[in-house]
């Protein structure tokens, strides 16, 4: 009996070890990753979702898992590690909502919707921002978000060992092409916006000069307003397919490089 309730003893403490360490990694990366890292999120919420995604992947992952015996240098090795690249996989999947909130930007300050309910988030930003982000976060839940999260912190184990981060010089040029794949993505997405301001703008000018005494500010103003909305009405649906095509296979690899 005693043989039986010792055996059962270790054998509850390398799993409760087994699903700290895993608890780190996912713990730091829900901070950041998109629908459940976001501010209006509570944070037991948060706590609640980390044991979920703790009790999924751990299972998962243990049998290819090499973990290091339980000591004091071990511990202090792991905590460190393994927040770090949980922070690393959130902020890759993170840099798509922020791509959709630079698009939105962008295409908010070429129609001059760029203050209309601007303060209304957590995160003050246009309407066109605000509209894109929660439609592409509703449609990435719809299509199953958290099941691809999930795979992604199971995947994550082999760019990111148990106990190692990249090198600093790796890890820089890395983030440098993420974030400049996400500014080239913004811009393209917003591009529609701006091409239809500078040649409204154009026209504008071509009018102010055929016809001073038009006052094209009160008459151009409106107009382009409008021209956004229904912009935004038909270029939404286009986007966010898009982007969520590129969000799944950012989920399926999180660590490779831009193509």
């Amino acid at each position: 009996m005693t043989e039986l309730a010792a055996a059962l003893l270790d054998l509850v403490g390398d799993w409760a070890w087994l699903g700290f360490v895993v608890f780190l990694r996912i713990g730091s990366a829900l901070t950041l990753l998109p629908g459940f890292g976001e501010q209006s999120v509570p944070v037991r919420v948060k706590l609640a979702l980390a044991f979920a995604f703790t009790a999924v992947v751990a299972p998962a992952i243990a049998p290819n898992l090499a973990l290091p015996a339980p000591s004091l240098t071990a511990l202090v090795r792991t905590i460190g590690t393994e927040t770090l690249n949980g922070l690393i996989l959130g902020f890759s999947v993170r840099l798509f909502i922020w791509m959709l909130q630079v698009a939105g930007t962008i295409a908010a300050q070429s129609t001059s919707l760029s203050q209309l309910l601007g303060a209304e988030a957590i995160d003050p930003q246009p309407a066109i921002a605000q509209i894109l982000q929660i439609s592409g976060l509703a449609l990435a839940m719809i299509m199953g978000l958290h099941v691809r999260i999930a795979e992604a912190l199971i995947l994550s184990y082999d760019p990111l060992p148990l106990g190692q981060v990249p090198l600093a010089s790796d890890l820089s040029l890395w983030a440098l092409a993420r974030v400049a794949e996400t500014f080239g993505l913004a811009f393209t997405f917003a591009a529609p916006f701006v091409i239809t301001s500078l040649i409204y703008n154009v026209a504008l000018g071509v009018i102010n000069r055929a016809m001073p005494q038009l006052m094209v500010a009160f008459v151009g103003a409106p107009a382009i307003t409008a021209g956004g909305l229904a912009l935004l009405l038909l270029v939404a649906p286009i986007i966010l397919p898009i982007w969520a095509d590129l969000l799944a296979a950012r989920l399926s690899d999180p660590m490779g490089m831009p193509r």
